[in-house]
């Protein structure tokens, strides 16, 4: 007859799985940390292009950064 595919043991009480390898959990921790370095770079893609087609108001830093002629106290 048919087997059965070996699923992993796991613990009575939490649901997860028994044991995690090293090597799995860093895979994951990686796959993880690449994700949300991508999202973060799209993220300040997007701003980037948003405060250049001046749909967003810039904070101090990007006012500084794109214009900093506004923080010129030789004027005064």
């Amino acid at each position: 007859m048919g087997e059965e595919p070996e699923q992993p043991k796991q613990m009575p009480d939490s649901g997860a799985p028994a044991s995690l390898t090293p090597a799995q959990f860093l895979s994951w921790k990686r796959q993880k940390d690449a994700n949300a370095s991508a999202q973060r770079a799209e993220a300040a893609r997007k701003r980037e292009e948003d405060i250049r087609a001046g749909v967003v108001q810039m904070n101090g830093r990007e006012l500084f950064v794109n214009e900093p002629w506004v923080f010129d106290n030789s004027l005064y």
